[in-house]
């Protein structure tokens, strides 16, 4: 296997007395989909927090195409190549789906000295923003508005402003969370197109959906890695089975 373009190790993070994260260590491949699954408050959020430079570990590395990211603002690791999705759909309702696409697409082209120019007369920023909005399958809405997107939409929309900052690793905390089941396999087909070019790090809470697309899995428990490996060595685990996946584990039904 290749070297991981990420490679997370001894991750702790501590406020005050209560530890969120311990030890936990955590290797991201382009190409593949490592979902991290499970119960609220397992430190699934934190450690993306701590990936994404939201918040600084208390310690443990994070290397990064041979950089390290420790201590960096959530701007810089971004700047890097990181990107990240947030549980709650983080958009401009007032603004369509392109403007929203190319603010974020200027993040990537700041021009500090051109003041007096609009930046709707900036063509790369232009051709950048429809190839993210592309990718993630929202050109036929490219001028709605955000507001007027179903639940799904948004979701999209929210991958397609992240790959407008031109990432080589995609966060996606929760993105099938209030899906029907037609939305979550769209946005799964998504997942799944995403990774022939990036790192994928997966948080989610439906079962199916992440046997579906995962190639590697991490199981949290209190703060802790309880199991990491295969999707079958992890469905197999009696230890998973015991904390977690319950008969989804034994019998690959639902939990």
């Amino acid at each position: 296997m290749k070297e991981p373009i990420l490679r997370a190790a001894h991750l702790t993070k501590r406020f005050g007395g209560l530890t969120a994260v311990n030890d936990v260590s955590v290797d991201l491949h382009v190409g593949e989909v490592h979902a991290v699954i499970g119960t609220n408050g397992a430190g699934k959020s934190t450690l993306t927090n701590l990936l994404s430079g939201d918040l600084p570990p208390t310690s443990g590395t994070i290397d990064f195409a041979g950089k390290e990211l420790g201590g960096l603002a959530s701007h810089q690791v971004s700047r890097l190549g990181i990107g990240r999705s947030y549980q709650k759909t983080n958009i401009f309702l007032p603004f369509t789906v392109f403007e929203n696409v190319r603010l974020a697409a200027q993040s990537r082209r700041p021009r500090f000295w051109n003041i007096w120019r609009g930046a709707v007369s900036w063509r790369d920023v232009a051709e950048s923003a429809d190839k993210a909005i592309a990718a993630a399958g929202l050109a036929e809405r490219r001028d709605s508005r955000a507001a007027n997107l179903s639940h799904g939409e948004q979701r999209q929309l929210e991958i397609a402003m992240c790959l407008a900052t031109e990432p080589r690793v995609l966060l996606l905390d929760e993105p099938l969370a209030g899906m029907g089941v037609l939305e979550s396999e769209g946005i799964l087909a998504l997942i799944r197109q995403l990774k022939r070019d990036h790192a994928i790090m997966l948080i989610e809470h439906d079962m199916e959906a992440v046997f579906a697309v995962a190639d590697r899995l991490t199981v949290m428990v209190n703060g802790e890695v309880l199991e990491s490996g295969t999707p079958e060595q992890v469905r197999e685990s009696p230890a998973v089975q015991a904390a977690y996946l319950g008969d989804f584990g034994k019998e690959g039904g639902h939990a």
